[in-house]
């Protein structure tokens, strides 16, 4: 069994990583050998090992096989900004087919499960020419939506929907994140975008205050992308 899926999320903070880690615990606790990356990231911190983004230290240390952070986050920015803008600050060139690159370096390891999250929301450039959703077209991934539980999330997660469609690829699954404690009539919310959504609910993260990858994995189903 070799499963790859990418990690989209309705917009920026919808708990891509939160997901993710959460995913990749869920699978650990199966004996699963696992993967995640973040190709590429914004909003790092200067170490004395170089640049380092909390959101991909978070998937390094939950994945079962352990890679060097250059390989689990190849492309990092300091500014906590869209990627393309950091780019263009450093004059640096940000494409799909160098981020596939990396990534289909690493995805070489014997891993039974490989999450690739993106960055912010699916349209988010990586250029004025190209997306950042390029990058699951090149790699062929499926992809799982996490949609972030709040007002306007039934039309971000419908739109995410389409355009995922759009282009080409498959939604295996989808999981809500309740990321606002004080969203109006969330069970509503959820049951339409259950009769909306083809694809399978993962799971249904409630708001936690103090998350972590244990907690969020109670809460996930993982037989629907394992059985596929």
């Amino acid at each position: 069994m070799k499963k790859r899926f990418f990690i989209a999320g309705t917009d920026t903070d919808a708990g891509k990583t939160l997901v993710t880690t959460g995913l990749l615990t869920a699978a650990n606790r199966r004996g699963l050998r696992t993967i995640g990356l973040k190709p590429v990231a914004a909003g790092c911190e200067q170490t004395p090992d170089g640049l380092r983004n909390s959101d991909a230290l978070l998937l390094q240390q939950a994945a079962s096989i352990k890679l060097s952070y250059e390989q689990v986050n190849p492309i990092a920015f300091e500014p906590p900004i869209a990627p393309h803008i950091a780019a263009e600050q450093e004059g640096r060139v940000l494409t799909a087919d160098r981020l596939a690159a990396y990534c289909r370096g690493t995805m070489m390891q014997p891993a039974d499960l490989v999450l690739v999250e993106g960055a912010g929301g699916w349209r988010v450039p990586l250029s004025m020419r190209e997306s950042l959703a390029r990058l699951p077209q090149l790699l062929e991934l499926d992809v799982i939506l996490v949609v972030g539980m709040k007002l306007g999330c039934i039309n971000h997660a419908i739109l995410t929907a389409e355009a995922i469609a759009r282009d080409g690829l498959r939604l295996a699954g989808w999981v809500a994140n309740h990321i606002d404690p004080d969203m109006s009539c969330p069970d509503e919310n959820l049951a339409t975008l259950e009769r909306l959504f083809r694809a399978p609910l993962l799971g249904r993260i409630p708001w936690l205050d103090d998350p972590d990858p244990e907690r969020v994995a109670d809460h996930i189903d993982l037989i629907p992308l394992l059985d596929e």
